[in-house]
């Protein structure tokens, strides 16, 4: 069953290494996914399983031990999804974590998490609403107590200068994105657009979807913790508890 959630944005710019200069800009999302991971690790999870948007070869499973890295962004900078591959938990993956997932498992190792085993997944942003939250489903039937790390992007196109461009639809649908992921609004996660998430390139829509299906009649509590849209691309943190 599901004892906790946290949803968070996935810009690899959440990490200081690859801001550089511009790391302030982000702090205080920084700042509040710390504080949602925290609320992870009060619920004292048996496994927390961390999903995210991924393309074609990130999709799948990946194991604990997994390795990413933020060299396709410039920065000479590896993480490890938990473990160490080898002698502890994890079990060591050629494939490698896909962004999403690498930005997880920087927000994991900052704060320093070993409460539980992790597992990765990624999802890929086509994979409609019904399979998503059967994922979701499957997901907490894997151990009495599973906590999630959810990452995912709202649109991209609040902005003129946003990397889809300014689309007056954006803003009402990121209000909505908050408003359900803030109050554990398990029936309007499910509901939300999948072509209209799409058309905005809201990356975070599949893996929302995902916990939807793995929240069903957990009767949790939720809490907005940020929303904002630097760079034109909606950003929210949201606890499930």
């Amino acid at each position: 069953m599901l004892v906790a959630a946290a949803v968070c944005p996935c810009p690899p710019l959440l990490v200081p290494d690859v801001a550089a200069g511009a790391a302030p800009e982000l702090a205080a999302a920084r700042a509040a996914c710390t504080d949602a991971l925290g609320v992870l690790a009060a619920a004292r999870p048996d496994r927390l399983v961390v999903v995210g948007p991924a393309e074609q070869s990130g999709r799948g499973p990946h194991p604990e031990g997994t390795r990413g890295s933020f060299r396709g962004f410039g920065v000479d900078l590896d993480v490890r999804l938990g473990g160490d591959g080898n002698g502890g938990r994890g079990t060591a993956s050629e494939r490698e974590l896909p962004p999403s997932l690498a930005v997880a498992a920087w927000l994991l190792e900052r704060t320093g998490w070993s409460d539980a085993p992790i597992g990765g997944l990624g999802v890929g942003e086509p994979l409609e609403a019904e399979r998503c939250i059967q994922t979701g489903r499957d997901i907490v039937a894997q151990a009495d107590r599973v906590a999630l790390l959810v990452m995912g992007d709202a649109s991209a196109c609040r902005t003129l200068k946003a990397p889809g461009y300014l689309d007056e639809r954006a803003a009402p649908f990121d209000a909505e994105v908050a408003r359900a992921l803030g109050a554990a609004d398990v029936a309007a996660v499910k509901a939300l657009d999948a072509e209209l998430a799409y058309e905005l390139k809201a990356s975070g829509r599949a893996p929302w979807q995902v916990l939807a299906g793995a929240a069903e009649g957990a009767d949790l509590g939720g809490a907005l913790l940020y929303e904002d849209a630097p760079y034109g691309v909606g950003y929210v943190v949201a606890t499930w508890s």
